[in-house]
């Protein structure tokens, strides 16, 4: 199984500076941003107080984006860094009824922490660290702690379904870093899409394999809500 202690991302530092180059380096990320707030907003915006999960929340971005809008959620942000914890406290400002669980998926599945019942959970960027079997593992233990008809969404990147495609989508992923350095004058040099297609944490599968394991973990209208090169936003309703 995964080891998160031994991921980069249990690294102060580098967790840290992920943080702060996020909108630099994750191609389109506002969009994907603005993808995950319209869902909620259509499908959550007028159910009243509403219970929301955020795994692997960093530094509580997104979570922060939502509440900014949607004042009504009772928000659980569960992340394995203790550092990342604090800085998602310290973002949200004791926001009111706002909880912080330190725990990784590992941690979760092996049942160390007990989390509440949601109405909607989602996640950013982090599931793509487990292998195969333990995403499918977490889609089945996010459909245990969603109430009936609660909702899903992930933002992640996926694997391509060819080496053909992948080398395009790793370019249109440069390409993109390129402008953005050139508007924001972002001044790290290190080539990015490499770098993540060296990296042994990251384990992407297949935008396929895992709306099918969606389905197998309990899930139905399950979809794709966005894509663009390996950046996908995708989940379903239990």
């Amino acid at each position: 199984m995964t080891d998160y202690d031994s991921s980069r991302w249990a690294d102060k530092d580098f967790s840290e500076g992920y943080s702060h180059t996020a909108d630099d380096i994750i191609q389109e990320r506002r969009k994907l941003i603005e993808v995950l707030k319209s869902f909620y907003g259509h499908f959550l915006h007028n159910t009243g107080e509403v219970r929301v999960l955020d795994l692997g929340c960093g530094d509580g971005t997104l979570t922060y984006e939502l509440t900014g809008e949607y004042p009504h959620i009772v928000p659980t942000l569960v992340d394995g860094s203790a550092d990342m914890l604090e800085k998602a406290r310290e973002l949200l400002g004791g926001y009111k009824g706002a909880s912080f669980v330190h725990s990784s998926f590992q941690g979760l599945l092996s049942g160390e922490v007990e989390l509440p019942s949601n109405n909607f959970v989602f996640s950013s960027l982090a599931i793509h660290h487990l292998e195969a079997f333990e995403k499918a593992l977490l889609f089945k233990y996010i459909s245990g702690h969603l109430e009936e008809s609660g909702l899903f969404l992930n933002i992640d990147v996926v694997l391509p379904p060819s080496d053909f495609l992948e080398k395009w989508y790793l370019e249109i992923w440069r390409d993109w870093i390129e402008k953005r350095r050139a508007v924001t004058g972002f001044s790290e040099d290190t080539d990015i899409p490499t770098q993540y297609k060296g990296n042994a944490d990251n384990k992407p599968d297949t935008l396929e394999s895992q709306l099918s394991a969606l389905k197998d973990g309990g899930f139905r209208d399950v979809d794709c809500f966005y894509k663009h090169g390996i950046f996908a936003v995708y989940g379903g309703r239990k």
